[in-house]
């Protein structure tokens, strides 16, 4: 049997989505939606929904779309939901005033192993950083951002190829699962309450493109690396030559450890492959994107496309 509590769900993109389909799949009494207001977005700056909003409206659930949390007849309506628990993932930071109404408390799903990756991008830093290992922990949010209580927590392994986008997918799937068995066990009383360790956390900061720009005078595994991490947003990338008109977007790419006397950021290129020279061996580039043009796969990419001799990326 399904849990009876009374819940308002918040979130905002696809990572949120999957947890509140699982929620409405096996039928959890969700009362409320809140996600972020309608955007313009694109070329052609048309109003776009988000994930969690499309999913609402496909489900008929009550939606709420506040500009600021703290606005009165926001709390007003959250308190009327009479919610016995929210559920925050891939949201806003909440204020105080809104996290502290339901009886049982607030809890956010967090896309890494708390206390480590506190913050904007947990999911990117575990991959830049080369780790082994991640996972998605539920904690019961307090005033400090990803400091609160831990309640459940499960791990999964990153092979040396995965990129963020692929985390992603894995962590969203297993954090959907998490989010239930949460409910479950504060509906039972058995939720666990765990204080973090404040002297172990680790930062996973927002992400600006300055920090995506490839150093080629890097170690040839850090930079595959920060591609792997970066892809498929907010993508690492590179220029030509200098250039800040014509700049290359990397998504994917391998390792080759040699050592060499090229400089760092010298282009190899034939009819169908790509590398660059690094500090310690190439790194090998199967996906790619030329600025001003689509996505491609490095062979496809070279049919049209021909660097010219001694190019170096910077």
């Amino acid at each position: 049997m399904s849990s009876q509590l009374r819940i308002v769900f918040m979130g905002t993109p696809d990572f949120a989505t999957q947890s509140l389909k699982q929620l409405v799949d096996n039928d959890y009494k969700v009362v409320g939606v809140v996600t972020a207001p309608d955007r313009p977005a694109g070329r052609g700056q048309k109003i776009q929904y988000s994930s969690v909003k499309k999913y609402a409206l496909e489900k008929n659930l009550k939606l709420l779309q506040p500009e600021k949390l703290k606005e009165p007849h926001f709390t007003e309506d959250l308190k009327n939901l009479k919610a016995d628990v929210f559920v925050v993932v891939a949201f806003r930071m909440l204020p105080e005033i809104v996290w502290s109404i339901p009886t049982k408390g607030t809890f956010n799903l967090h896309a890494s192993l708390l206390p480590n990756y506190r913050g904007a991008a947990p999911i990117n830093w575990a991959v830049i950083n080369g780790d082994s290992e991640s996972g998605v922990t539920t904690f019961f949010i307090e005033k400090d951002i990803d400091t609160g209580n831990i309640i459940f927590q499960e791990k999964i392994n990153i092979s040396e190829n995965d990129s963020a986008g692929d985390l992603h997918d894995k962590l969203m799937v297993l954090g959907s699962q998490l989010v239930s068995k949460t409910i479950d066990a504060i509906e039972n009383g058995m939720a666990p309450n765990q204080p973090q360790s404040d002297s172990k956390a680790t930062h996973a900061p927002k992400i600006f493109k300055t920090d995506c720009k490839i150093d080629w005078k890097n170690k040839v595994t850090n930079i595959h690396n920060k591609i792997r991490g970066l892809s498929p947003y907010p993508t690492a990338w590179t220029s030509i030559d200098g250039s800040k008109n014509q700049s290359i977007k990397l998504f994917k790419s391998s390792v080759e450890k040699i050592k060499h006397n090229e400089s760092p950021g010298t282009v190899f290129s034939d009819n169908s492959s790509l590398k660059i020279a690094a500090m310690d061996g190439f790194i090998h580039i199967q996906e790619l994107q030329l600025s001003g043009k689509k996505r491609m796969k490095t062979e496809d990419f070279l049919r049209g496309y021909a660097f010219p001799k001694d190019t170096i990326l910077y």
